[in-house]
């Protein structure tokens, strides 16, 4: 019974590393205020209903734990009032994260719509980090396409597009890419769509998908290179291998992923921002996956310019 609960209850905290149903509650100070808060009793209530109270204590502790449930709340609910930027800048002062920022000459100007890419090295800090310094420079006129932890921040909504691979919402994807792309903002992807992985002993993304260079060319934008430095933990890197080893459908690495945003405090990361390349550059010599693969060897390649 036990095996069958931990597994029901790995599923279940997969599939809250992706949805977040985060709770929501409502607090009178003068006036309602939107406070979200993570509540894992209630999730696991919700999602596996009777079977629950069949759940360990201490594994349900252990969930609480990983994902830092009472801080996360309380950093929610202390800045509850804040939305964009403004919430972004808190968490970078809450987490003390700075940024050294090489390339910055190489960001053009608002004249037109551009595409900009990174490597996903972290899970937070490098998404947040980009909404920032890409947000405060172009006057918050960007989306951020995303499909992980980011994506169930509602504080930053207006920044960040959630892009859901799984259930119902997957039908909705092409759609909702198309609608970011014809936007009048600029785009900001993690074209590999999950968090880097070590193999072989280098940390690197996986393959990049070439949706960035089709939708690109169709918009007629023109795609700027971005390099995030920074690692997960020995680890994050350890697990995510193990899920692949043993043909794990869901992706057990994510489960940690707040507790990797933690393990990242106090870091300064170094941000290189390579020149943009134009669109025409796409042309018929290579299939677009071939040229997306070409644009993330140039981005791996910005730390040694």
């Amino acid at each position: 019974m036990f095996v069958c609960n931990y597994f029901e209850l790995w599923k279940i905290k997969s599939n809250f590393a992706i949805n977040l149903k985060l709770l929501t509650h409502f607090l009178q100070s003068g006036r309602m205020s939107k406070v979200i808060q993570i509540d894992i009793d209630a999730i696991l209530a919700d999602k596996a209903g009777s079977k629950a109270r069949y759940v360990p204590g201490f594994l349900v502790s252990y969930l609480k734990k990983i994902i830092h449930q009472d801080e996360v709340n309380a950093f929610l609910a202390a800045n509850s009032d804040k939305e964009g930027l403004e919430f972004i800048r808190s968490f970078m002062e809450y987490f003390n994260n700075t940024f050294n920022v090489r390339g910055i000459e190489n960001l053009p100007s608002s004249d037109k719509r551009y595409t900009f890419v990174s490597n996903h090295p972290l899970g937070a800090q490098d998404g947040l980090g980009l909404g920032l310094i890409l947000g405060e420079h172009y006057n918050s006129k960007i989306k951020f396409l995303v499909n992980d932890l980011l994506m169930n921040i509602p504080q930053i909504a207006s920044l960040f597009i959630p892009i859901n691979k799984t259930g119902k919402q997957s039908r909705n994807l092409p759609q909702q890419v198309s609608e970011a792309f014809n936007s009048d903002n600029h785009i900001v992807m993690f074209p590999a769509g999950i968090c880097s992985r070590r193999q072989k002993g280098i940390v690197r993304d996986l393959e990049w998908k070439k949706t960035f260079v089709t939708k690109s060319i169709q918009s007629q934008r023109d795609v700027v290179p971005i390099h995030f430095e920074g690692q997960n933990s020995n680890f994050f890197y350890r697990l995510a291998n193990i899920n692949k080893m043993l043909g794990i459908k869901f992706n057990i690495a994510m489960l940690y992923l707040s507790d990797e945003m933690f393990k990242n405090r106090n870091k300064k990361f170094t941000i290189t921002i390579g020149k943009p390349i134009p669109w025409q550059t796409f042309d018929s010599s290579r299939r677009p996956a071939e040229w997306a693969q070409y644009v993330q060897d140039i981005v791996y390649s910005l730390p040694k310019s």
